[in-house]
Order: C-alpha cells, then sequence, then structure tokens
C-alpha cells in the first residue's frame, strides 16, 4: 500500500513525471529522424472511439476524497488494465470485448475504528458491444456491461454482480471527437452486504450510499469523452466518468467530474505508445463521502491486432 497525505505533491509528482517522459521521448524522436506526421496520424486515428487498432490501457489513478464523515480527506491510488482489440466484422463495423481489471495499491474503507487504507485487486467488469461508423461520420455503440464482486479483500468486493445495456454515440469533427457513452447497471441476485450504505466508493464502482435496506443495485454511469488533435501527435483530451446511483441516500445520489488533459503519440522502439495525463475536478459528489479531485495518468501501448 502506498500512504498517500498530501495531496498536492502527489499531483506535482505525477505532472513531473509525465512532462519528463514526454521531453525525453520527444529528444529520442528527433534524434533518430522520426517522421512527426506519424505520430500525429495516429493519433488522430487513436481519436476514433471505433478505430480497428489494438491498445493495451494502463491507467493510473490518483484520487483525493472528502464529505461530511468524521475524518473524509482521504487518498486512493489505483492502477488499472484494460486491453482493446477489436475484431472487425465488416467496413466500419467492429466488436469489442473489453474487461478492466483494477488493482488497489491504496484505496480508503471504512470500518469500526475509522477510514483505514487497503491494497487488493479490485472488481472486475467487462463489456461486449458492436460499434459502427456512419457516412455521416457518426459512430454508435451498443452492447452489455458487466461488473463482478472478484476484489481478493472483503472491504473492497462490491455487494453484487451488476449487468445492464451500455450505449455510445459519438462524432467525428473537424478538430477531433466528442462522446458520450451511458450504462445502466442493474443487481443481479441478493445483495451479499444487507448495509449498502457500508460500501465504499472506488474510482471504477459506483457509489453505494444507500438506506439500510436490501435493495439491488440500480446506477446509470458512464463517460463523456472529447479529443482535439494538435500538431506533431499533440492533442488535448479527457474522458471523466460519472454516475447517478438510484439508491442513495438524499445529496448522495450523482458524481460528475469536469475534466481536461493532455496526450501525445510517442514511440518506444518501433512500437507507438500513448501517454495522457488528465485532471478532474468534482462538481457533484457524494455528501457523506466521495470524490473531490483525480488525477489520471495513461500509458496505452498501440499493438497489433491478432487477427
Amino acid at each position: 500500500m502506498i500512504d498517500l497525505k498530501n495531496k498536492r505533491n502527489v499531483i506535482a509528482l505525477i505532472a513531473l513525471q509525465f512532462i519528463m517522459s514526454l521531453f525525453v521521448m520527444n529528444a529520442q524522436d528527433t534524434d533518430n529522424g522520426a517522421p512527426q506526421d506519424d505520430a500525429a496520424s495516429l493519433a488522430k486515428e487513436l481519436a476514433n472511439p471505433n478505430a480497428t487498432l489494438g491498445q493495451m490501457l494502463f491507467p493510473i489513478d490518483y484520487v483525493n476524497y472528502g464529505g461530511d464523515l468524521p475524518d473524509a480527506n482521504q487518498n486512493g491510488f489505483v492502477l488499472s488494465f484494460q486491453p482493446s482489440l477489436p475484431i472487425s466484422i465488416s467496413e466500419g463495423i467492429n466488436l469489442y470485448v473489453r474487461p478492466l481489471i483494477p488493482v488497489f495499491l491504496s484505496q480508503p474503507v471504512l470500518g469500526a475504528n475509522g477510514f483505514e487504507n487497503k491494497g487488493a485487486f479490485g472488481n472486475i467488469s467487462a463489456d461486449i458491444a458492436i460499434g459502427k461508423t456512419w457516412p455521416s461520420k457518426w459512430i454508435t455503440l451498443i452492447g452489455v456491461f458487466g461488473g463482478f464482486p472478484t476484489a481478493s479483500d472483503k472491504a473492497l468486493r462490491s455487494s453484487q454482480v451488476t449487468l445492464g445495456p451500455e450505449i455510445m454515440v459519438a462524432k467525428l469533427t473537424s478538430f477531433g471527437a466528442v462522446g458520450v457513452m451511458v450504462s445502466q447497471a442493474i443487481g443481479v441476485g441478493s445483495p451479499s452486504d444487507p448495509d449498502l450504505s457500508s460500501s465504499t466508493v472506488f474510482v471504477h464502482d459506483a457509489f453505494a450510499a444507500a438506506n439500510n435496506n436490501t435493495k439491488s443495485a440500480s446506477v446509470t454511469a458512464g463517460q463523456y469523452f472529447y479529443t482535439v488533435n494538435l500538431k506533431k501527435g499533440w492533442q488535448v483530451a479527457a474522458s471523466p466518468t460519472y454516475s447517478y446511483n438510484y439508491n442513495g441516500t438524499k445529496g448522495n445520489k450523482f458524481t460528475l467530474p469536469l475534466g481536461t488533459g493532455v496526450q501525445k503519440v510517442l514511440k518506444f522502439g518501433k512500437m507507438p505508445v500513448r501517454m495522457g495525463l488528465q485532471y478532474w475536478y468534482y462538481v457533484a459528489s457524494p455528501d457523506a463521502f466521495g470524490p473531490k479531485h483525480q488525477v489520471r495518468f495513461t500509458f496505452a501501448p498501440v499493438v497489433p491486432l491478432p487477427w
């Protein structure tokens, strides 16, 4: 586990590491005469949410929490892995099977003696979806999302399996891309924890501050995203996530961040890698306990598709 007490130092460290990595890789590209046009072209392709490109995404999140609970000013750190290997069905139509595997390096949970930090494998989620790019440059995606209580520590484990539909609508524009994804998670079976208000908020889970009952989970969640293409493979981009918990108590239902960031396609040897840094400020968060600030560093190698 990582003890994170000073959020400003953590944010500054992540930002500094990101900037130094970009400068080093830029210098290597210049020395090797690597064509910047290739990076810019690939960056534009990756801005397309229905591009037939393989990626191995490694988001690293620092989250600062707050709320009305005693000692609610807490910090969390999570590393995730999400492979994206689309299967081309026909021109402009792709099949996606995308698992998301989080590893909590340090996550605050509320116990009998107050908050304590836990480290463990998290709750795995996945979606299966089909995306289509239309001649008008609109993109639609429809599929099924699932979340599973797989965390290795009981304190971090979801109380239910959740399943539900998801839909995405996006538009390719002259400057890049913009879109929104929405999913509806519905609890399957009986909750393992009859007191849903005891559940802790995680980066990839919905907030479950609810009445002391056995209601099944019902959460609308998703993300909005945008990419603005700049020169030499640079982009302004962000993909903040939001959620609305129908079982939440008053003041503990809605979570919404405003986010922005930058990213760039670089090369490690012959392998293209998209590196990015985002900052999210939460304009809506559960009153009792929820995120206030989030910094996301993304390391995403672009890999050949195996089919």
